[in-house]
């Protein structure tokens, strides 16, 4: 048994955080199922990376840049044929798991992040061209996003939230998802295949709250360095049992909707004297995703231990919360901080990948 089969007992899956023609090609995705991992997803800083580096794109640029597609066209033409690919290779995984593991994510153009319109017609777009059940198409948390969001999944699209960073994101998400299913159901639509899954980022809360740690500078303000971003996902997860297990939900349960579950990401340490598996072995817990960069993954399947530890130290998590917010840190505040900051790294990427592509 690997560390990703015994997180799955646990009620975890575990994604990768990466997706590339060579992973597909040269047997390193279809690998790694074999040995437990139960996802993957993407975004235009790994659509970047893969493309202007794996030789697998090569022949298609080659022919791409003689035509006078749009080079947001283009994009599209080399992405979605490996998005379907994946979903392919996942598809035993989404059978076996009866809809709740087996996913690959493709995300809606950063440009259309503040744009609700724009979004719900691209989601919509990139799911009939993907034309794969087990397709999360990524919408960003913006409230123009969560508008999206709640619009597509009363059109029966499954979707991941992306670029969470808040108890408020979380919170704001979740109720988006109740509404989108209730008018759905209310339409007298199915909602028992739908799929969602909430992408809380990590590593970057705590790269951002360290900082002004350190700047405050008192022995018991340097000594909450590293434990915002677990307090902050142990809170999440107790938040999002109170909201699934609650009334809300329940009459939804009943007609066959699938709570929205936790995906923990940006789990990758950017901080060097982190343990590697900081993000990932205090958060191991049934109905939540972790999606790791290769990196962390490999390191997951040496060393990782792996027992339940979502719901433990609760209490030192609240705690640990208040205390960082009572050094003058607002933790919703922060949120929405990264998640501007997260929104123009991906424009950025994507604007590198389309001049390359141009």
């Amino acid at each position: 048994m690997s560390s990703m089969n015994d997180a799955n007992r646990y009620g975890q899956g575990i994604w990768l955080d990466n997706l590339s023609r060579t992973l597909l090609k040269e047997g390193e995705l279809a690998a790694l199922i074999s040995r437990g991992l139960a996802g993957v997803t993407s975004n235009p800083s790994i659509f970047l990376n893969s493309i202007t580096h794996s030789p697998y794109y090569r022949e298609d640029l080659k022919h791409l840049k003689t035509t006078a597609a749009r080079t947001e066209d283009r994009f599209e033409i080399l992405a979605i044929p490996d998005i379907q690919s994946a979903c392919d290779l996942f598809s035993p995984v989404y059978l076996a798991s009866h809809g709740e593991d087996g996913y690959v994510s493709l995300e809606v153009s950063p440009d259309l992040a503040y744009d609700e319109t724009g979004t719900i017609a691209a989601g919509k777009r990139l799911y009939h061209s993907v034309s794969r059940d087990n397709l999360l198409v990524k919408v960003p948390a913006t409230p123009e996003g969560i508008k999206a969001f709640e619009e597509l999944i009363f059109e029966g699209i499954s979707v991941n939230v992306t670029l969470m960073f808040s108890l408020s994101h979380v919170s704001t998400v979740a109720a988006a998802y109740l509404r989108g299913l209730q008018r759905r159901l209310a339409s007298g639509g199915d909602i028992s295949h739908i799929k969602s899954v909430s992408s809380l980022f990590l590593s970057r809360v705590d790269t951002h709250v360290d900082k002004k740690l350190e700047s405050i500078g008192t022995a018991e303000a340097l000594a909450l360095r590293g434990k915002a971003a677990i307090s902050l996902a142990k809170l999440a997860y107790q938040r999002y049992l109170e909201i699934f297990n609650g009334p809300d939900f329940s009459d939804l349960r009943t007609a066959g909707a699938r709570p929205q579950y936790l995906l923990w990401a940006s789990t990758g340490t950017k901080n060097p004297t982190y343990d590697p598996l900081h993000y990932v072995e205090p958060l191991i817990g049934p109905q939540t995703v972790n999606t790791m960069p290769d990196e962390t993954l490999a390191t997951f399947e040496r060393d990782g231990k792996v027992s339940l530890t979502l719901t433990r130290d609760v209490e030192m998590a609240r705690a640990t919360y208040s205390s960082i917010e009572q050094n003058d840190i607002n933790m919703n505040a922060v949120g929405e901080v990264l998640q501007e900051e997260g929104v123009q790294k991906f424009k950025d990427s994507f604007t590198q990948l389309l001049q390359f592509l141009a």
